[in-house]
């Protein structure tokens, strides 16, 4: 009954409830803070432990508090550091994730922002070694400020190669009656999260692609997944109809995808939609030719976030505890953090196509599949090849999203090998 009684109060809490399935999430029975992160790339992924822990209910998983992270090693000269872009990496996710990389010495982080200031603010708040990063400005809502970017990046790296990208910035307005507009006329949420990083992408693969472990990674989210909890139980769910609002231009006044009356916290679900097939068609078409390893991933529920900026005062006190103490979904953003950092820097991440969760303490999940627990997750756990929800996996909408999206954008892709 207690389990029913907390997938209730999540939709409570989050809007209205429609139908799903609950399964229990097995716990683990082993006390050891961690065990050693498997660089073998044949290994089994399911079994890849960050974090195992008994009953966690911390922010910070124990391998974190314990210093095991993802292997490194150090003392590299500034001139041989892996290069890694970035994008939103003032705040949340994208704050932790530099903090974890810059901290091991082997990486050179180019902080991709929209106010440079705020980021050495952060930077000088976390102690980064004035060698580990590099601040650079994006604004995402503009399309010249990406082409911009991009062209001074490329300067900046002209003598070594750019080794990674993180599209990790996003802006949600789930508050929002009424849309506000990026400089190029997209509604605000589908121009920074899909279109600013499409773009983004385009102009760099070229170049990633000539590093010796190129990877590109674009955080999705369990809210654009209609097969999980997170996105099947809460109203509105993501959907993207036949992409009628990006047939009509995309633009203002046209503010949803699927070119219905907008709602601002549909339009978040379905940007995230779009970043999960950007990647699943980035693979389709160029992973073979380019060596790249293009995935996505979800971290788990960062339930003090920036990102929940615009929800109102009561859900941003009430939700961090919810997650916390009655579902077990809460993940702290360092962990957060470090679990991003991965996709990039871990052997046992460079399987391309694959959207990447951990599965966690969460008292419900929505998933088991072959006998292997796939859910929301939250602090330890293991992580897993999470399943996309149909909507996601269709590729018929994906080409066309791609076509629309490159008509829109403006982007230059080269032939796909497909």
């Amino acid at each position: 009954m207690a389990r029913y009684l907390a997938a209730a109060s999540v939709a409570w809490l989050a809007g209205t409830a429609s139908a799903f399935t609950l399964l229990s999430a097995p716990q683990a029975t082993f006390t050891s803070r961690a065990t050693k992160i498997s660089t073998n790339s044949n290994s089994n992924l399911l079994a890849h432990r960050l974090a195992p822990v008994h009953a966690a209910r911390i922010e910070t998983s124990m391998a974190v508090a314990a210093g095991v992270r993802f292997p490194f090693t150090t003392g590299s000269r500034v001139a041989t550091k892996k290069l890694v872009v970035v994008t939103g990496a003032s705040s949340g996710l994208g704050k932790a994730c530099v903090k974890a990389l810059a901290n091991k010495g082997d990486y050179l982080v180019v902080c991709a922002v929209r106010d440079p200031e705020k980021m050495k603010t952060v930077a000088d708040e976390l102690g980064l070694p004035p060698s580990s990063y590099k601040i650079m400005e994006l604004e995402l809502a503009s399309l010249s400020s990406v082409r911009q970017f991009a062209k001074q990046l490329k300067a900046f790296a002209a003598n070594r190669s750019i080794d990674s990208l993180i599209c990790n910035a996003a802006v949600y307005q789930p508050a929002k009656l009424v849309p506000n507009w990026t400089e190029d006329g997209f509604e605000m949420q589908l121009g920074v999260n899909h279109m600013g990083h499409f773009l983004l992408v385009s102009l760099l693969m070229d170049t990633i692609k000539k590093a010796k472990d190129p990877r590109v990674v674009i955080v999705g989210s369990i809210t654009g997944n209609t097969n999980s909890i997170g996105g099947g139980l809460v109203w509105p769910r993501a959907d993207l109809g036949t992409l009628g609002g990006l047939e009509k231009g995309g633009v203002k006044p046209v503010a949803m995808i699927d070119g219905k009356p907008f709602n601002g916290a549909k339009a978040y679900k379905d940007s995230k939609v779009l970043n999960m097939m950007t990647v699943n068609e980035l693979h389709r078409r160029y992973h073979k030719s380019t060596g790249i390893t293009f995935t996505s991933m979800y971290p788990g529920c960062i339930a003090e976030t920036a990102l929940f900026r615009e929800k109102r005062q009561w859900f941003r006190t009430i939700f961090p505890l919810f997650m916390r103490y009655v579902t077990g979904g809460y993940v702290g953003e360092d962990e957060a953090g470090e679990r991003l950092a991965a996709t990039v820097a871990d052997p046992a991440c460079k399987k391309s196509g694959v959207y990447w969760s951990w599965n966690g303490n969460a008292k419900q999940v929505g998933v088991l599949k072959d006998g292997i627990v796939v859910g929301a997750g939250g602090a330890g756990g293991e992580m897993f090849e999470n399943e996309q929800s149909d909507m996601v996996k269709d590729q018929a909408r994906a080409e066309k999203m791609w076509e629309l999206s490159t008509q829109l954008t403006g982007a230059k892709w080269p032939a796909a090998a497909v």
